[in-house]
């Protein structure tokens, strides 16, 4: 499958960042995004809205349909799921892209952020799974992602925020698992995770401002990427741990310098890897 025209996407956490930039690419293939995002109401320290993303998205060619998601809230995101249904006919792609990050040490980890990373990245993932598999079963091609990063249990990743890779980790644990799972109905399950700092709002208010973003790529690489992987046949790629620059050069992209915010300097690298 070259492209993903008239396929539907469900992405949560689509209304920025990386969720809109896969949302993007997807859109200017002809396809449909659900947009499950909890924001509605422009957010002082946040860029976009749901509604916001629907325009861009329908700018470049896609169809959209804007969904006020709590992924914490099973009702809401049966509803969501109806939604898409009675809209498009089908869900063929599910990306779970919404996630929340407190990197701090076990002390400094107040029980309230444990509780919202651990609810909406492991549980989030794992609910928007359970109510997508039902109808991705009748995709010709159907597709999970999650954005998570590949397992690995050196201690060096979970002795500064063991609470936040616990949760990044569970999502993981998500696609080890269900890829298995889901092999016999034909579902592909895969992670990415990006080598660099992706310049999102959650890079410059949390982690390291616009020095950091400097040294970050921009979201298209994300976006580049899992285009490339939602392409492929699902009975023939499932249980990967992709790398954003690994996928982009197995398809014959040698210069990833336009990725770059600024190539003048040097590129940071993400957590995990």
């Amino acid at each position: 499958m070259s492209d993903l025209k008239g396929k539907t996407l469900f992405i949560t956490g689509a209304s920025r960042g990386i969720g809109k930039a896969i949302a993007i690419r997807a859109a200017k293939d002809g396809a449909n995004i659900v947009i499950a995002a909890k924001t509605a109401k422009p957010h002082p320290k946040l860029p976009g809205t749901i509604y916001t993303a629907a325009e861009e998205i329908e700018a470049q060619g896609g169809q959209a349909l804007s969904c006020v998601v709590d992924i914490r809230s099973e009702a809401q995101v049966e509803d969501a799921v109806v939604k898409a249904i009675e809209t498009f006919g089908s869900i063929d792609i599910l990306v779970n892209n919404a996630s929340a990050i407190h990197l701090a040490n076990t002390v400094a980890t107040p029980m309230k952020r444990y509780d919202l990373m651990h609810q909406i990245n492991i549980r989030g993932t794992f609910l928007c799974s359970q109510k997508c598999i039902p109808h991705l079963e009748k995709s010709d091609n159907p597709h999970i992602l999650n954005l998570s990063p590949p397992l690995n249990m050196d201690a060096k990743w979970f002795a500064p925020h063991v609470a936040y890779t616990m949760a990044k980790y569970g999502m993981s644990m998500c696609v080890l698992g269900m890829a298995e799972e889901l092999k016999p109905k034909g579902i592909a399950v895969n992670a990415l995770w990006p080598r660099t700092t992706i310049a999102t709002a959650a890079v410059r208010n949390l982690l390291g401002g616009e020095e950091m973003i400097r040294g970050s790529r921009k979201p298209e690489i994300m976006g580049d990427a899992a285009h490339a992987i939602l392409t492929k046949p699902s009975r023939g790629c499932t249980g990967n741990f992709f790398v954003d620059d690994d996928v982009l050069r197995a398809e014959g992209v040698t210069d990833l310098s336009a990725y770059a915010v600024d190539p003048s300097v040097d590129q940071i690298p993400d957590l995990f890897l």
